[in-house]
C-alpha cells in the first residue's frame, strides 16, 4: 500500500520521531495518577508551576492517526493559511506544513506556537530536515500574543494544547472563514478542562458546529458555518 504522504524521507522522518514521545508516555502517564490520587489537579488552574515543570522538556506528540486524519482534512480544503496551537517538537506541523506543500498553493503557510525555546529550537531542526521550512512560520511566545495576528484567512487549525486552548480559538476565530475545520485534542479524556472550550464552540454566537470524533482520548471537530 503506498504511504499517505508519498514521501518516503518525510516518513523516514515521522517514523523515527515518534519513538521519543512514546518512551514518555508511562512517565506521562504517572505523573498524572500521581496528581489526580494527590488531589492537586485544579481545573480552573490545570497547568500550575509543577506541571510546566515536568512537561517543559516532554515532546507530547500527536497520535500518528490524528496527525494523518489532519493531514488528509487539509489536503481535502485545499488549505492555504494553517494554525496549529501547540507545535512541540513540530510533529504534528510536518504533517500540516506537507498538506500545504501538496496542495501547491500560493503563499500556503502553517503559523505554529510554541513557548518554549528549547522545543521550538528542536522542531525547527525537524523542519529542516524534511525540507519543510518554508511552509512552516513558527512563533515563540505566549499564543495570546504570537496569534493576535495571522495574516488572513484561515482554513484549518488543530489545537493541542489544553491550558490555553480557549485563548488559542478566541485570538484565531475572526480569521476563520466559513467552511473552515478546528481539531482540538483529548477533549474526552480531559473535558472538565475543556469546559470553557465546548462552551464557546456550542455558543450560537459563534457559528460553529461540532463533534467528537473516536479517536483515542477524544478529537473535537469543530466547523465554522
Amino acid at each position: 500500500m503506498a504511504s499517505l504522504l508519498n514521501d518516503p524521507e518525510l516518513e523516514a522522518l515521522l517514523d523515527h520521531l515518534p519513538i521519543e514521545s512514546d518512551a514518555e508516555i508511562e512517565e506521562t502517564d504517572a505523573y498524572f495518577a500521581r496528581r489526580e490520587r494527590e488531589g492537586s489537579l485544579d481545573p480552573d488552574n490545570f497547568c500550575d508551576e509543577d506541571m510546566h515543570r515536568f512537561l517543559v522538556d516532554k515532546m507530547v506528540a500527536l497520535d500518528r492517526d490524528k496527525a494523518e486524519f489532519c493531514y488528509l482534512l487539509c489536503r481535502s480544503l485545499s488549505a492555504v493559511r494553517v494554525v496549529e496551537a501547540g507545535t512541540s517538537h513540530g510533529v504534528s506541523t510536518l504533517y500540516l506544513a506537507a498538506a500545504v506543500r501538496d496542495n501547491q498553493v500560493e503563499n500556503g503557510v502553517v503559523i505554529g506556537t510554541e513557548y518554549e525555546p528549547k522545543k521550538a529550537a528542536i522542531a525547527r531542526q525537524n523542519f529542516a530536515d524534511a525540507g519543510l521550512s518554508e511552509f512552516i512560520d513558527l512563533r515563540e511566545g505566549d499564543l495570546r500574543e504570537t496569534l493576535q495576528d495571522v495574516g488572513g484567512p484561515v482554513d484549518f487549525m488543530l489545537i493541542d494544547i489544553w491550558d490555553v486552548a480557549l485563548p488559542a480559538l478566541e485570538r484565531v476565530s475572526p480569521s476563520l472563514r466559513t467552511g473552515a475545520i478546528v481539531v482540538c485534542d483529548n477533549t474526552t479524556v480531559d473535558a472538565i478542562e475543556y469546559r470553557d472550550y465546548f462552551e464557546f464552540v456550542n455558543h450560537p454566537a459563534n457559528r460553529f458546529r461540532t463533534i467528537t470524533l473516536p479517536f483515542a482520548g477524544g478529537f473535537e471537530l469543530t466547523v465554522r458555518v
